[in-house]
């Protein structure tokens, strides 16, 4: 029965992670770069508006750096409950 409940630690520990990864990165692409993007207007970013810049490359970036955070949050994940490679 430990070992049933430890699984289903494991995998509500897992899908909480990937709920916030997508919430950030949801936030970072829709939010940024569609809904906020009239709010976001003055504020340069490389000759553009940040809420233009967010939704050509800002959403890209956030994207890139939530693989590696995952990736490294799901390495501990597994190290705690034993099924690392």
């Amino acid at each position: 029965m430990a070992d049933k409940s430890s699984s289903n630690a494991y995998w509500k520990a897992n899908v909480r992670i990937i709920t916030i990864s997508l919430a950030i990165w949801f936030v970072a692409s829709f939010g940024l770069g569609i809904i906020l993007r009239p709010m976001l207007k003055g504020i340069s970013v490389g000759g553009a508006d940040l809420g233009f810049w967010m939704a050509q490359n800002g959403s890209i970036y956030v994207f890139l750096v939530l693989i590696f955070a995952y990736a490294a949050r799901m390495n501990k994940l597994d190290r705690e409950h034993g099924v690392e490679e």
